[in-house]
């Protein structure tokens, strides 16, 4: 699936490029996140096109004239880990916008996602969410943050990410047609839960940390605050 009437493919030479540094291994993680910062920017001006506003009175230095403001009520979901590094860019974008954190990590067995954090307001929800992450691979994650999402009340959701996988973004679009999704590329292949070609675990590249050792990250929540495996 290379089309989808809420697929948005961004075709930019810029980001092409930019995603070609992004994906290789000789880029380091300070590169790496100064490049995902960019994306994440450019790919939140495409995403944010159909944000409704109101007429304002403005008065610049010559006269009087009409302006707009935003209408919509914006909350940014990163998704932890790899989700925060693309939060900054985002306010940058929109500064007004409400940001709530929700943790997921995929279950090593299954692949299946696990919440273990989630800080969405119970008072209040938005009209458009934009659940950020950098890629979608299984959509198993993107699949269940939805999930909550549509739960919590967000009127509109729109996900942002820089590449996704062809099975994934089926999967996602047969659970919900009706997200928005915007991403740069979209890769064929799918193995043992990783994007190929892709470019590697984000969270790894991102924060210079090693994949071993991620077979533990069950332990990483203690049992009282670990949550039941959320099937989608």
């Amino acid at each position: 699936m290379t089309t989808h009437p809420n697929l948005t493919i961004s075709g930019h030479p810029i980001l092409a490029h930019k995603l070609s540094i992004l994906r290789s291994s000789q880029t380091p993680p300070s590169q790496f996140r100064s490049l995902l910062r960019e994306i994440t920017y450019n790919l939140g001006y495409e995403s944010t096109l159909n944000l409704k506003t109101k007429p304002i009175p403005v008065s610049t230095p010559m006269e009087e004239t009409e302006g707009v403001k935003l209408l919509d009520t914006v909350a940014l979901i990163p998704i932890m880990r790899a989700g925060l590094s693309m939060v900054d860019p985002m306010l940058d974008l929109i500064p007004e916008a409400d940001v709530h954190h929700i943790g997921m990590y995929r279950s090593k067995g299954s692949l299946l996602p696990v919440q273990y954090y989630n800080k969405l307001p119970r008072d209040k929800s938005a009209d458009v969410a934009y659940v950020l992450d950098p890629m979608i691979a299984t959509s198993g994650t993107i699949c269940a943050v939805l999930n909550i999402l549509k739960k919590w009340g967000a009127k509109k959701l729109h996900v942002i990410s820089v590449l996704a996988s062809r099975s994934g973004l089926e999967k996602l679009f047969a659970s919900h047609p009706d997200v928005e999704v915007t991403v740069i590329a979209v890769d064929e292949v799918l193995r043992g839960g990783m994007i190929v070609p892709g470019l590697g675990d984000a969270g790894d590249r991102l924060y210079k940390t090693s994949t071993e050792g991620q077979d533990d990250d069950e332990k990483l929540c203690s049992p009282s605050k670990r949550k039941r495996t959320m099937s989608t």
